[in-house]
């Protein structure tokens, strides 16, 4: 990985010896899939929410998963693999509202790490590749491959107020500072495909040309 931004900074962001809140949004409807693409199997039968919920939980100590209040199916799933549900009343809202509760229910989080349900593909050592950048004192990071940006993105805590505020389906794309940025660079071209339909989920046809500008964007 290879991080540039910010050439010095004063202080760590994330406090040491502690990792960001891992956020996975994952209340989305995707209309567009023709089903409910949270539990399509992936190669090895785990549904897909549960896949990326597993890769990011290999790189925090708390992911907390957002979720609609009927997924009470989908909560104790994740439950049993170690992550906490948050149920989002407004998720039907947009994505902002998402990550507007997940921030709510984590108000002493040391920073968040958010990465998307429907991105299954990433690797856990890109998603501690943001989180470092975050423990070494970045205010905003980002994974990017190829030139390109991905997911996940992380916040320093004090973006809490302004991520706590957000709404509407725009993600954390408001919130997203330019000059606070670091850009996390990885081998890793799962940071960038995303399922938005079921041919994404053949083997053969790859979303990385669409990358997460196809879909949705926590914060394109």
């Amino acid at each position: 990985m290879r991080a540039s931004g910010p050439a010095s900074v004063p202080r760590p962001a994330v406090s040491e010896g502690r990792s960001p809140t891992g956020v996975l949004l994952a209340a989305g409807r995707g209309r567009r899939f023709g089903a409910d693409k949270r539990w399509q199997p992936m190669a090895d039968g785990t549904p897909m929410a549960v896949a990326a919920a597993d890769a990011l939980a290999a790189a925090v100590d708390e992911v907390v998963v957002v979720l609609r209040p009927e997924d009470r199916a989908l909560a104790e799933l994740m439950r049993g693999r170690g992550c906490r549900p948050v149920f989002a009343r407004e998720a039907v809202r947009g994505m902002g509202h998402s990550l507007a509760a997940a921030v709510a229910a984590t108000p002493n989080a040391d920073g968040w790490l958010v990465a998307l349900a429907d991105m299954p593909w990433i690797r856990p050592d890109s998603h501690r590749a943001v989180a470092e950048a975050l423990r070494r004192g970045a205010s905003q990071a980002r994974a990017w491959h190829c030139g390109r940006p991905g997911h996940p993105v992380g916040f320093a805590a004090r973006w809490g107020k302004s991520l706590g505020a957000l709404g509407g389906d725009r993600g954390a794309r408001d919130v997203l500072d330019v000059g606070a940025l670091v850009r996390c660079e990885v081998d890793d071209p799962g940071v960038l495909r995303d399922v938005d339909r079921p041919a994404d989920v053949d083997p053969g046809t790859s979303s990385v040309a669409r990358g997460s500008e196809g879909g949705r964007s926590a914060a394109s």
